[in-house]
């Protein structure tokens, strides 16, 4: 987790984490492994804020700002964030997927799906061909998405029952809030 991040609802940071007692640790490890044996999430790990960042190529100062010129940004507890570690140290192989996909993926971002979709754009064009493009604004996808399908992929992965019953309530506390 990095530093220098905008300390969640209850004030706490990742330097809180950081340089807290050693005893610390250890009381979370018996947290989580408690929360994992009993299928629960605390309720307080769907709590989140939503601070309005400026999207990049605009500036206040050369026109009128409107809404669509600000993303969100959630801030969720810290410790909500430290158990999701856990959970894909622990359970990583669960959440494998498609070498295609570059979103939310360790060491992946937008530049790796620019540079490989150049990369086969140039690949044809040098060998005399046409290339047809076709792109889907997928923004709101993840808030669209049918969360039971995604449910039913994860059983038919054999996650554990007590990961399932977990991400299924962090779902829909993220949702109710």
């Amino acid at each position: 987790m990095k530093l220098g991040k905008a300390a969640d609802l209850d004030g706490i940071t990742v330097e809180h984490l950081l340089y807290c007692h050693s005893l610390l640790p250890c009381v979370l490890a018996k947290l989580f492994n408690l929360m994992m044996n009993v299928g629960h999430i605390p309720r307080s790990f769907g709590l989140s804020y939503t601070v309005p960042i400026l999207k990049n190529n605009n500036s206040i100062y050369c026109k009128s700002v409107t809404v669509d010129d600000f993303r969100g940004i959630s801030i969720s507890p810290v410790i909500s964030k430290v158990f999701e570690h856990c959970i894909l140290d622990r359970f990583g192989e669960f959440f494998v997927s498609c070498d295609n996909q570059f979103g939310f993926k360790k060491h992946h971002s937008c530049t790796h799906a620019i540079h490989s979709l150049k990369a086969v754009v140039d690949y044809y064009i040098s060998h005399d061909s046409t290339v047809n493009l076709c792109t889907i604004d997928l923004t709101k996808a993840f808030d669209r998405m049918n969360h039971h399908g995604l449910f039913v992929r994860l059983m038919q992965r054999r996650i554990p029952i007590k990961l399932l019953c977990i991400l299924e309530q962090w779902f829909l506390l993220a949702l109710l809030v």
